[in-house]
């Protein structure tokens, strides 16, 4: 009886003209064609006719009316994990961390947009591989049953090649996103050969929401080595040998969120050394030019960063649409070799658009859609050489060698995909690739990119297959430099 005297008291305030704002806290609920999800709609009934029952309506009322408020209210919220047959299993997730990350509880009225909202919070965490959420509905309240097929971790990783910067060589890895079902991550790779061994492990505790006071944290750990992207193979060393870069260090970072914002400050080290074959170290290169800040062949920075940003995507894997953008500032303290200052700067952003050109709308592992990537970045200060922003490669300009295109102070890239179903597990994509360096490469330590004949801007062009395998997404690119270079290369993930 007191729910339905405040209810004719609202209606009472409406007819009066009193402010509606006493109805601010309601939402409607719509019917949402992509998840399928059908909830009741709190109406005003008028004579025949229906105004929505908002965050704010205003509503004109004639001589004769009648009003009928009704609203539903979330009862329970159920976690059921299946596999890939649909059946109920034992999940590795804790469901008290996942009723904490949603934002609509149960006592609370149920909103269509909050329901939305929390299925794509669920869907962005990389340990669910996919999430659907049934409403089971009554007279007054709303059970939501969340059905959550998790990925498979943790994951051992075994592997091996052969290069001709350390010879036959060995990997292997261990992977985890999902530590103690608290979506935590655990991420290693060892490799291994007869001339090196090289790591890199980092453990993340993410921020909770439902732990406010708690923030996360992120430890790594790294050594690795590789030909210079900067200092390619155009200009070699006087003994000839092709100079290769090696990088050892490590960063702590705390993580928190504010709203739809993730931010991180860490503190970061890093050690650039260059050297040749025998590793050892060098100071200069065939033509005297230095390959370092401090002259030695080795520099350190000492830096603090902090970062920015915002998903929006649907979900992490193939999203169909949203977008992230992520803003970074990186300053580095001048503690060392070479006594390095600095402040590096970058700008990231993404956007999905869903497309039906050729598709007939059926759900598949590669969705049809537009994909856009714009990234800037410059530094002002000192850096070594070794550290400028090297453009071209499979994750960059595609069609170029690493770094072939530009290594230069400052960058713009911007990077469009068409992406398009073919089979249920294979799609199709073309691209174009753009970027340039904004005639900053003058400005770099020892001129790399110049002495290099670099041409500072470039574009590619292409097209890729996209393969779903049990081991994940397998990336085929086919790019054409607008220098006539072809180069086809494999690797996992997408581009963006």
């Amino acid at each position: 009886m007191r729910v339905q005297i405040t209810v004719v008291a609202i209606a009472v305030m409406l007819v009066g003209g009193k402010n509606p704002e006493a109805l601010a806290d309601s939402q409607p609920s719509t019917q949402d064609g992509a998840s399928g999800i059908v909830t009741p709609e709190a109406t005003i009934h008028i004579e025949g006719e229906y105004a929505k029952y908002g965050d704010y309506i205003g509503v004109s009322l004639g001589d004769s009316q009648t009003l009928e408020i009704s609203q539903k209210i979330v009862k329970d919220i159920q976690i059921r994990f299946i596999n890939d047959k649909g059946l109920p299993i034992k999940g590795r997730t804790q469901k008290d961390f996942i009723i904490g990350l949603l934002r609509l509880k149960p006592g609370q009225v149920f909103r269509e947009d909050l329901l939305q909202a929390d299925l794509q919070r669920l869907r962005r965490l990389e340990s669910f591989n996919q999430v659907n959420v049934y409403p089971k509905e009554d007279a007054s309240s709303v059970n939501l049953i969340y059905a959550i097929k998790e990925r498979s971790f943790p994951s051992l990783i075994l592997g091996g090649g052969n290069n001709d910067d350390v010879g036959l060589y060995g990997r292997v890895g261990y992977k985890d996103e999902n530590v103690s079902g608290l979506n935590d991550k655990l991420d290693t790779i060892l490799q291994f050969s007869t001339k090196d061994v090289q790591f890199d492990g980092q453990f993340t505790s993410r921020y909770r929401s439902e732990e406010p006071n708690r923030l996360g944290y992120s430890i790594r750990g790294f050594r690795n080595r590789n030909t210079s992207g900067t200092f390619n193979e155009d200009i070699r060393l006087a003994n000839g040998d092709k100079v290769r870069e090696g990088r050892f260090g490590g960063s702590v970072a705390l993580l928190r969120a504010f709203d739809e914002w993730d931010t991180s400050v860490a503190l970061n080290y890093t050690r650039i050394s260059l050297r040749d074959r025998e590793y050892n170290v060098v100071q200069v290169d065939r033509l005297g030019s230095p390959l370092s800040v401090s002259g030695t062949g080795i520099d350190d920075l000492f830096t603090v960063s902090f970062a920015v940003s915002r998903d929006q995507r649907d979900r992490r894997d193939n999203p169909t649409q949203g977008s992230i953008l992520t803003f970074s500032t990186e300053q580095a303290i001048p503690i060392g070799l070479g006594n390095i200052s600095s402040n590096r700067l970058r700008g990231d952003y993404i956007q999905y658009f869903p497309v039906n050109w050729i598709g007939n709308g059926r759900p598949t592992n590669n969705p049809e859609m537009l994909a856009i990537n714009l990234q800037i970045g410059t530094t002002i200060g000192d850096f070594p050489p070794a550290d400028a922003f090297n453009i071209g490669g499979i994750d960059s300009v595609r069609g170029y060698g690493y770094g072939k295109v530009a290594s230069g102070r400052s960058y713009g890239l911007a990077s469009v995909e068409y992406r398009f179903p073919i089979f249920q597990s294979i799609g199709g994509v073309v691209f174009t690739d753009l970027a340039s360096d904004f005639g900053s490469s003058e400005t770099v330590l020892g001129e790399p990119g110049v002495l290099r004949d670099k041409p500072g801007s470039g574009f590619g062009y292409g097209l890729g297959l996209r393969l779903n395998s049990p081991f994940g997404l397998i990336r085929g690119d086919l790019g054409i430099s607008d220098q006539g270079e072809v180069r086809f290369e494999v690797t996992t993930g997408q581009r963006f």
